[in-house]
Formats: structure tokens, C-alpha cells, sequence
């Protein structure tokens, strides 16, 4: 399904002069690609790392580069050039030209320009790790902050100059990610969102285990829409092979009673519990030690239910706002809302399991007090986008904190 999570934003890409710049092409594919239109500015010194013919190629249109262009009709490309745009994102942003945007230097058709915008900036810093380090570049940072720039990154890593270190940029498919989450509304803002994700594992013996085909991509791009729409999120995920969310705080954990541990150690703060994890219904009681032989004849294996972690939260005294997840095989609508009211959640998302694991597109539909919500089939983010937008209809803040 093609990526539109950008689609009709109009960009403003600022290209200054680090080795980075050469990220900043893929950056202007990965930004079209996301349905963005892209308008690419650069500086002198950034046309020392790429050409603006390479960048007019990837964008489709002219690349501006001087004060004094002649091409619009004004005259002043420092003011029209922004005025049509959504928002201005320079990547590579130089310690240069950081230093630039605090003090309101503007003697370049960029730093002009970003003084003279009337929409947001955003700025993806990239630079030496001394150079990051720099009290000078602490100072500026902050101060971006406060005049409410967006910073982005940097990341942590090898750098061009053979050092390793804070201060590289980060990819292109990141910033654009950022981008795309920044335009989400905040509709949880100043929220707590506790998130289970992922299949657990159970262990027979060391080397063997009873699990399932959980992929985590759901409950991940839960994690991420609940941190687009402004929530601080806390995620605890069972084993899978994803990527978190950079800005969510991770729990790794394995098995179900290890899940309802860290459910219970982060549930004090909690708003919003979300239990997107496939939980083993059984663990092994008589699990071995040691790695069971072939020769040693067909063992037999004594299953334990596990405890029921989202019923468990949503049984509290004072529960947080809980979301349940239900895969069913069969009769979606009726196991799904049998399940809903067994466990007095408020709302209860389902899919036919065969359909969505570890498929990157998924169709959901919604169970609550007031009905059916069927969501059209999509990739798993815009569902999950969609599924935040319901929680913030239906949460209420509680007055006190969660109890026991």
C-alpha cells in the first residue's frame, strides 16, 4: 500500500554545508514518496557536497540557491519562497548555521528566509561529536527550544571524519517519520500510555518454547500513533525482530507473567492501558532444565493457564482507560464482544487473526458501549492512528491514580 502519510504537505527543504547534505536526496524521495510536495533551498557551501542539479532532478523543481534571484517576479525569494509551505525542515543542520538561527544572522537566501518565515521550522542537526558537545552548541540547542524550533536528533554513531559519537543525522526514513508525526493532532497530550506488544514465549526447556506468529507490527504502530498524538508512552514487548519507537520508553520481556510484571510496575502513572500483546494463555509447569533428548521418550507437558493481563488491569478498583485487542478465527463480531463485556473493557479492538499476522496491512473493527466501528483495511499505523483518535473520544481522565 503506498505511504501517503505526507500526502498534500508542502516542504521546504534547507540544505546546508555538511557531509550529510548527501542523506538529504534520499530525504527528498522519502518525503515525496510520503505524498509531500518539496521545495529545495541550499546554501553555498551545501552545493560543495551535491549539486543543485541533482536535488532539482530528485524534487522536481527549481533548486533556489541566491538572494538575488531573478526568477520570481518580486525579487525577494527570501519572502515568497515560504509563504506556500507547511514548514520549513533543514537537514543537514550545521552548527553554522544553528549559531545563524539563534542570533538572527540572515545573510543567505536560507537563514534569510527562516527569519522572515511565517510557518514552523524544523531543524536535523549534524556535526562532529566535539562539535555537539560544544557548550557554544549546548547553548544554541536550548535555545532553539525555547524559541520553538523542532530539533531532530541527532543519533549516535560513526562519523565521517572516523570518529564515533553524538552528532551524526539521522537517516532520511527517521526525519521523515518525525516530520509525518509532528503534522498527527495531539489529542492525548499530557497522557500515559501503557502499550503491550509482541507474542511472549514460554519455555519447555532451555532451547525449545510454546509462542505464536505475533509479530509486534500492530502494537507497535499503536506505540507510535500514541506518540504522535502527544502521549508519553511506555512499551512492553514480548520478542520480536521491530525497531521501537524512538521517543516510547521499552520493556523487553519474555514470558506472560514476566508481561504482567512490568503491566504492574508501570501501571501507577498509567492513563491509557492498551493490550495489543498475544499473551500465551499457558505456560509449561513442569518445564525442564535441561534440554530434553529425543531418546528419552515423547514428553508430556503439564499446561498452566497464565494470568489474564488485561482483564486483571481492567478489574481494578480504579482502572486506567483499557483497550483490549482480540484475534479471532471465526464469528469476529460476536466472540469479540462476548469478550468485551466478560472482561469490562470500554473498548475492544478484533481482526481475524488469519488475515493480519505479520501482514503489514490489517482491517479492524472496533467494539464499544455504543456499537460496531468498522475501520476500512490500510496499513497498520493509519489503523492505529485511527484507533488513538477513538480512545481520545471516549477517555476521560480519572481523578485519582490507579490502585490495586
Amino acid at each position: 500500500m503506498e505511504m501517503t502519510e505526507l500526502g498534500n504537505k508542502r516542504i521546504l527543504l534547507g540544505i546546508t554545508g555538511g557531509i550529510a547534505a548527501y542523506k538529504s536526496a534520499e530525504l527528498v524521495r522519502e518525503l515525496q514518496r510520503q505524498g509531500a510536495d518539496v521545495q529545495v533551498i541550499m546554501t553555498e557551501s551545501a552545493c560543495r557536497f551535491v549539486t543543485p542539479m541533482t536535488m532539482q532532478a530528485l524534487s522536481g523543481k527549481p533548486v533556489f540557491t541566491d538572494m538575488w534571484d531573478s526568477r520570481l517576479p518580486n525579487g525577494m525569494p527570501h519572502i515568497e519562497l515560504s509563504r506556500d509551505r507547511d514548514i520549513i525542515v533543514v537537514a543537514p543542520a550545521t552548527a553554522g548555521f544553528i549559531a545563524k538561527l539563534v542570533h538572527g544572522a540572515a545573510n543567505d537566501l536560507l537563514s534569510t528566509l527562516c527569519l522572515a518565515r511565517e510557518c514552523p521550522l524544523m531543524v536535523a542537526p549534524a556535526m562532529n561529536r566535539q562539535m555537539w558537545e560544544n557548550p557554544a552548541t549546548r547553548r544554541n540547542i536550548a535555545q532553539l527550544h525555547q524559541d520553538g524550533i523542532v530539533v531532530l536528533g541527532p543519533d549516535s554513531g560513526d562519523q565521517a571524519c572516523g570518529e564515533t559519537g553524538m552528532g551524526r543525522m539521522l537517516e532520511p526514513v527517521d526525519l521523515a517519520s518525525s516530520i509525518a508525526a509532528w503534522f498527527q493532532p495531539k489529542l492525548l497530550a499530557g497522557t500515559q500510555v501503557l502499550i503491550t506488544a509482541g507474542p511472549t514465549f514460554e519455555p519447555i526447556d532451555p532451547v525449545r518454547g510454546i509462542t505464536n506468529r505475533s509479530s509486534g507490527k500492530m502494537g507497535y504502530a499503536v506505540a507510535r500513533a500514541a506518540l504522535e498524538s502527544g502521549a508519553q508512552v511506555t512499551l512492553i514487548s514480548g520478542p520480536v525482530a521491530l525497531e521501537p519507537p524512538s521517543s516510547a520508553q521499552l520493556v523487553r520481556v519474555e514470558t506472560a507473567r514476566q508481561m504482567l510484571d512490568a503491566v504492574n510496575a508501570h501501571l501507577g502513572s498509567c492513563d491509557i492501558f492498551v493490550g495489543v500483546a498475544a499473551v500465551a494463555d499457558f505456560h509449561v509447569g513442569n518445564r525442564e532444565q535441561q534440554k530434553i533428548k529425543k531418546d528419552g521418550g515423547v514428553p508430556t507437558l503439564e499446561l498452566v493457564p497464565n494470568p489474564d493481563i488485561i482483564e486483571a488491569v481492567a478489574r481494578r478498583s480504579n482502572p486506567p482507560f483499557c483497550v483490549g485487542f482480540a484475534a479471532e478465527s471465526e464469528n469476529l463480531e460476536k466472540n469479540a464482544e462476548a469478550k468485551r463485556r466478560r472482561k469490562k473493557l470500554p473498548l475492544l479492538a478484533a481482526n481475524l487473526a488469519q488475515a493480519a499476522i505479520g501482514a503489514d496491512d490489517n482491517e479492524l473493527v472496533l467494539f464499544d458501549d455504543d456499537g460496531v466501528h468498522r475501520l476500512a483495511p490500510a496499513s497498520k499505523l493509519e489503523l492505529a492512528r485511527a484507533l488513538i483518535r477513538h480512545i481520545a473520544k471516549l477517555y476521560r481522565p480519572r481523578k485519582t491514580p490507579v490502585t490495586a
